[in-house]
């Protein structure tokens, strides 16, 4: 148990490791002079993980070893390109990072007993969703950013209430296809017997609709996108009908013309996907500058790129103008390839399918149509949210605005994304205790 311990804990090593390269390549190549100063930073962040590791593992010692120190990558890559766009957003992730913790460490002890109890709060989880959604539209809180209604703001701090509101709409699926599962698979009705009765499908479809709407009138796209992805794979993986994916993306084709022809914002964006080079449309307003200066600065990155705090988006000079607009956030990734190269970026990737994977692991394991639904859900979305903003970024896709997890600014998808981990650590605790019990018992079954 020490050894695993002690292994455990060496896993958090490389991502100090990272922090403390990377600050120290950001000073080399800003000022041409290294400092003690990158050392210190390193030694910070491992402190922090350290902490936050310790919290987990006293509180669930069967939990996924491995999810905590691929976040902690992650945030390392964040702090390390924040800093070398401005020293104050760094701060203010770090600050995050710590309050991040806090709601990690108090999601994991309020629930460590038996998160399942949540499965009993679903309506309310439900509600809770759909009203902070509903938050930003309140005359007095929206703060309103490039047409789109995504946060509220309490004084000086602004939030956005719909990274929380993904995992309700997770938790509360999970919660009712774990109790439907079956009456949605044995009683089906309808055309040629293919769907279930109305009253089986009406409480989801009111939630998932409601939920619709409101993304809708907040014109938050990208989260709109996330959450129809994780309704659809949670739904199916429940029941095990094709059918329900296919009807899901035939209206969600059809959705998506209609609100081509009614939002102008949905126009400019797929003109801008189009054909994003277009003079016209690079000097529109709303158009596709920002897409291009995103793909030139890929571009620019080559192979290996020009190392952290050496490309050519060097605004964060005093008085510059930003040749890359919203690197902190939309287009970090962007400025990740620019610096660290195509090679870099795959590595993150990588990270991020690695934790998707654990994140599927922990649902195949787990005991409980209820535990298995919600570390699919999360797993998911996590999965949907960064092929979101890297699809749009590389020209996938229509570019939407969410952040890229743990490592673009913002406070509320730090929080968000550190309750998501500890409610996964969750899970996975339960089930490889369950499962070292079973082994347990049935060796007790075999020597008698």
């Amino acid at each position: 148990m020490i050894l695993r311990r002690i292994r455990d804990l060496a896993l958090l090593i490389p991502a100090s490791l990272l922090v403390a390269i990377g600050f120290a390549s950001v000073f080399a190549n800003q000022g041409g002079q290294l400092s003690d100063l990158s050392l210190l930073y390193g030694a910070g962040f491992l402190g922090l993980c350290i902490v936050a590791h310790v919290i987990a593992m006293s509180a669930l010692p069967d939990a996924d070893p491995y999810l905590l120190p691929l976040i902690a990558v992650l945030a390392c890559f964040g702090l390390v390109e924040l800093y070398r766009i401005d020293e104050s957003l760094a701060r203010q992730q770090a600050t995050w990072f710590i309050l991040g913790i806090g709601a990690f460490s108090a999601t994991i002890f309020l629930l460590r007993k038996d998160y399942r109890v949540l499965r009993d709060y679903r309506n309310l989880i439900a509600l809770a969703g759909v009203l902070m959604l509903l938050a930003p539209r309140i005359p007095g809180l929206s703060n309103p950013e490039n047409g789109a209604y995504l946060s509220v703001a309490l004084g000086p701090v602004a939030f956005q209430p719909t990274e929380l509101a993904k995992l309700c709409l997770v938790l509360y699926l999970a919660s009712y296809l774990a109790d439907n599962r079956q009456l949605l698979v044995q009683e089906a009705r309808g055309p040629f017997g293919l769907l279930p009765p109305l009253k089986y499908l009406l409480p989801l479809l009111a939630v998932w609709g409601v939920t619709m709407v409101m993304l809708f009138f907040i014109q938050d796209i990208g989260s709109a996108i996330m959450y129809f992805g994780v309704g659809l794979a949670m739904l199916y993986v429940a029941t095990g009908r094709l059918l329900y994916p296919v009807v899901g993306l035939t209206l969600f084709a059809f959705g998506a013309r209609l609100l081509y022809e009614l939002r102008p914002t949905i126009q400019n964006r797929v003109e801008a996907w189009q054909d994003p080079l277009n003079p016209e449309l690079i000097d529109k307003v709303g158009g596709s500058g920002q897409l291009a200066q995103g793909l030139f600065a890929q571009a620019d990155g080559g192979m290996l790129g020009e190392g952290l705090g050496g490309s050519l988006m060097r605004y964060f000079e005093t008085g510059a103008t930003s040749p890359l607009p919203a690197a902190k956030n939309d287009f970090i990734y962007a400025l990740i390839v620019s610096e660290v190269g195509l090679i870099g970026a795959a590595g993150l990737i990588l990270i991020y399918l690695l934790i998707v994977w654990r994140g599927f692991k922990v649902a195949l394991v787990a005991h409980d149509s209820f535990s298995k639904l919600l570390a699919l859900g999360l797993a998911t979305v996590f999965a949907l949210q960064v092929f979101v903003i890297v699809g749009g970024v590389t020209k996938l896709i229509p570019l939407t605005g969410v952040t890229l997890p743990f490592v673009s600014s913002g406070g509320s998808s730090i929080v968000a994304n550190f309750v998501l981990l500890a409610l996964l650590l969750l899970v996975s605790d339960r089930a490889r205790r369950d499962t070292r019990e079973d082994l347990q018992r049935a060796k007790m079954g075999a020597w008698r």
